[in-house]
């Protein structure tokens, strides 16, 4: 596997675990505190971990899936760093 994907695994992986481990953690503070605004940024990062999986999981998959569908899946998971990004707007701004 060559360097730059290489990287490309270790990061998405990295994005992965740390984000689902904020997004446990936020909801246990939400089940804690009752504040919506913590629901909101577990959503987020929810789907900061769901975009560093299909990232981690798009060469592991490559033998069983046509490269197109992969690359469009890839691509397309960037709308979740969006989504993401907003969710932690939303709940900055909420009262």
């Amino acid at each position: 596997m060559p360097l730059a994907q290489l990287l490309e695994q270790y990061v998405s992986l990295g994005i992965f675990v740390l984000a689902a481990g904020l997004s446990v953690l936020s909801f246990l503070a939400w089940r804690r505190e009752r504040d919506g605004r913590m629901r909101i940024v577990t959503l987020g990062y929810a789907m900061f971990a769901v975009y560093g999986l299909i990232v981690f999981l798009e060469y592991p998959l490559l033998p069983y899936f046509p490269y197109a569908t992969l690359e469009l899946l890839e691509h397309g998971s960037a709308v979740l760093i969006l989504g993401g990004l907003l969710a932690f707007f939303i709940a900055l701004t909420r009262e």
